[in-house]
C-alpha cells in the first residue's frame, strides 16, 4: 500500500468515525453499537462544528495525489471528495431548522422509526438504551431551541406542517406506555426485564413526555402564528433558501444539473409515459384515456384494498416471486431474510406508502420492509407489487446485501448515495416487468403509474422550492398527473415540503441507469449479459452518478467477463 493509499484510508476512517459521533442515532441504525447510549445533537453549534470537521478533512484529502491511486482507491477518493463538499454545504445551510411535519422527515416520525429498531441482547446494550431514552428529552428541547433560533432570523416552518406535527404529538401523548413504540424493545441476556421496564417508563414520563409537551407548546403557540401559509411553503420563501435548495439538489442527485433543467426533465418524462400508460390502460381497464386510467386506479372501489392483511399479503407474495427469479438476472448473491411489517399507526397516519430499513452491520437486525396500512380502503391495490420490488428484491434489500459484503471502506459500504440508491429502486420496478413478475395487467399498470409519480416529483419538488408553487398547486399537479390516492397525495406533497430535494434522486438516478444500460447493450451487442451489467452497478457500492457512469464505461471497454457466479 502506497503512502497516498494509507493517507486516504486514514481520512476515510476519520470521516466515517466522525459521522457516527455526529449522528449517533443513525450510527445505531447502521449497527454500530458504540454510540447506542447517545442522542444526536440538532443544534446550530453542532452543525457548524461538523461543517468545520468536514472542511478540515477536505483539506487533508486535497493532499492525496489522485495519480498515485489505482482501482478502488481512486473511486474512494472521488466519492469522498464529493461527499465532504455536499455534506458541508448541507450542514452550513441548516435548512432542516425550518422543517416541521408529521411526515417521515418529521422529528417525532424519525425518532419513532429509528430509536426502537435495536436488539437489546445484553445488559450493556439495555443500559445504553435507557441512557438514550433519557437523553431524548434533551434532544427534543434542542430541536425546539433550534426552531426558535431560526425564527429570530425570519426562518419559519410552514403552518400546515406545524398543525400536522401538533396532531401527531397529541396522538403520541394521548397513548400510554403500552402503546409507545419507544418501549417496545425487550432486553434479553440476563436482564431483569420488569425492573428495566420500570426504569424505561420513568424515563418516558420524566424526560420524553415533558420535552414533547414543551415542543408542542412552542410549535402551537409561538411558531404557528407567524408560520408560512400554504402559498409560501417552498424554500425560496425562506432566507437563504434558494441557494440552499440548489445545494440540496446537488446533494440528492449527485449531479450539477440546474434546477430548471430538472423541472423540465420531469415534464418531458411525463409526456413520454403517456402512450405507454394509454396502451396499458386499454388492456387492463378498457380505457386508453390517461386521465381516466389514473382516476380509475385512484377511485374505483374494485381497485382498492380491502384490509391491512391484503396489503401485506400482496407485498409478501410479490417478494417471494422476485426472490425465486433472481438467478436469471443477477449473480448468485446470498439473500438473507427481509421482514415485512406494518408501520406503527402514529407514523402511518402522516406517512409514506412504504420504506425499507437496511440490516444492521452487527447482524442483530435484519433488513425490513415497512408498509403503510392505515385506512386500507383508501389505498390503491395496484401500488403494492411495485413497492415490494422497489423496497425488497431486486431493490433496496438486494442492494444492501451486496453492499455489506464488499471489501470497501466502511463509509462506502454503509452510507448511501441517494441518486444511485433510489435510482436503483426505481430501475428495478421496470426490470420486474422484464422479469415477468407483475401478477396482472392492473399490477403492471401500477408500475407505470409509479413511474409517472416519480417523474411528477421532479416537477413538484422544484416547483415548490425553486419556482414558488403553492401547496395547492402541487397537490393539483399530483392529482392530474399520477394515480396516487388523495390520502397519499397530501402526504407526498407534505413530504416534499419537509424534505426538499430528496424526491429528485429517484428518477434522475433511474434515467442515468437506463442510459447506461442502453449504451452497454449497443456497444457489447450479443456479448451483453444483464447479470454482469447489474453486478457492475452494485459492485462498488452506492456511488455518485458520474462515478457510476465511469465504472460502466470501464466495464464496457474491458469486454465480456468470464467470472460469472
Amino acid at each position: 500500500m502506497s503512502q497516498d493509499s494509507r493517507e486516504l484510508d486514514r481520512i476515510a476512517t476519520s470521516y466515517f468515525t466522525g459521522y457516527l459521533a455526529h449522528d449517533p442515532i443513525s450510527a445505531t441504525m447502521l449497527g454500530m453499537a458504540e454510540h447506542l447510549g447517545e442522542v444526536t445533537d440538532p443544534s446550530r453549534a453542532e452543525s457548524e462544528r461538523y461543517a468545520g470537521t468536514l472542511a478540515a478533512l477536505a483539506g487533508e484529502l486535497a493532499g492525496v495525489d489522485r495519480a498515485a491511486l489505482t482501482g478502488t482507491d481512486r473511486i474512494t477518493r472521488a466519492v469522498l471528495e464529493q461527499r465532504l463538499t455536499d455534506e458541508r454545504a448541507e450542514a452550513l445551510d441548516g435548512l432542516s431548522e425550518v422543517s416541521v411535519s408529521a411526515s417521515v422527515a418529521g422529528t417525532l416520525s424519525m425518532i419513532l422509526s429509528t430509536v426502537p429498531r435495536v436488539a437489546l441482547s445484553d445488559p450493556d446494550r439495555a443500559e445504553a438504551y435507557l441512557r438514550r431514552l433519557s437523553g431524548l428529552g434533551g434532544y427534543f428541547d434542542a430541536v425546539r431551541d433550534r426552531h426558535l433560533a431560526a425564527a429570530k432570523d425570519g426562518r419559519y416552518p410552514t403552518a400546515t406542517g406545524i398543525r400536522q406535527a401538533v396532531r401527531q404529538l397529541d396522538d403520541y401523548l394521548a397513548g400510554g406506555p403500552a402503546d409507545d413504540p419507544l418501549l417496545r424493545p425487550v432486553p434479553t441476556g440476563g436482564v431483569d426485564v420488569e425492573r428495566w421496564r420500570g426504569r424505561a417508563e420513568r424515563a418516558r414520563a420524566e424526560q420524553v413526555r415533558p420535552a414533547l409537551l414543551r415542543l408542542r407548546s412552542t410549535l402551537a403557540e409561538e411558531l404557528l402564528p407567524a408560520a408560512r401559509d400554504d402559498e409560501h411553503v417552498g424554500l425560496c420563501h425562506v432566507p437563504g433558501g434558494t441557494a440552499g435548495y440548489a445545494a440540496l439538489a446537488r446533494l440528492f442527485t449527485t449531479t450539477t444539473m440546474p434546477v430548471e433543467v430538472i423541472h423540465q426533465a420531469g415534464l418531458d418524462l411525463l409526456d413520454s409515459l403517456r402512450a405507454e400508460v394509454a396502451a396499458a390502460g386499454a388492456r387492463a381497464l378498457g380505457t386508453a384515456d390517461v386521465a381516466d386510467t389514473f382516476r380509475r386506479l385512484r377511485d374505483d372501489p374494485a381497485l382498492r384494498c380491502d384490509s391491512a392483511e391484503q396489503i401485506t399479503g400482496r407485498v409478501s407474495a410479490a417478494y417471494g416471486r422476485a426472490l425465486a427469479a433472481l438467478p436469471d438476472w443477477f449473480r448468485g448473491y446470498p439473500v438473507p431474510p427481509c421482514t415485512i411489517n406494518e408501520m406503527d399507526p402514529i407514523q402511518a397516519r402522516g406517512g409514506i406508502a412504504a420504506y425499507y430499513l437496511w440490516p444492521s452491520a452487527d447482524g442483530q437486525r435484519p433488513g425490513s420492509l415497512w408498509v403503510n396500512t392505515d385506512r386500507p380502503r383508501e389505498r390503491a391495490l395496484a401500488a403494492y407489487e411495485v413497492l415490494a420490488f422497489h423496497e425488497g428484491v431486486p431493490g433496496h434489500h438486494l442492494q444492501g446485501v451486496v453492499s455489506a459484503d464488499l471489501a470497501l471502506p466502511d463509509f462506502r459500504r454503509y452510507r448511501k448515495s441517494a441518486a444511485h440508491s433510489e435510482g436503483w429502486g426505481l430501475y428495478v420496478e421496470h426490470l420486474a416487468d422484464e422479469m415477468g413478475l407483475y401478477g396482472t395487467d392492473v399490477d403492471r399498470l401500477g408500475m407505470l403509474a409509479s413511474a409517472a409519480w416519480r417523474a411528477s416529483r421532479l416537477v413538484v419538488d422544484t416547483g415548490l422550492h425553486h419556482h414558488g408553487w403553492s401547496r395547492g398547486r402541487a397537490v393539483e399537479f399530483m392529482r392530474d398527473n399520477t394515480a396516487l390516492p388523495l390520502i397519499e397525495i397530501d402526504n407526498e406533497v407534505d413530504r416534499y415540503i419537509a424534505a426538499p430535494g430528496q424526491a429528485l434522486s429517484y428518477m434522475i438516478g433511474r434515467v442515468r441507469i437506463d442510459e447506461l444500460r442502453d449504451r452497454a447493450r449497443r456497444r457489447l451487442g450479443a456479448a451483453f449479459d444483464i447479470r454482469d451489467f447489474h453486478h457492475c452497478l452494485l459492485a462498488e457500492g452506492s456511488v455518485p452518478l458520474d462515478i457510476m457512469s465511469d465504472l460502466v464505461d470501464t466495464w464496457i471497454a474491458a469486454g465480456p467477463r468470464s467470472d460469472r457466479a
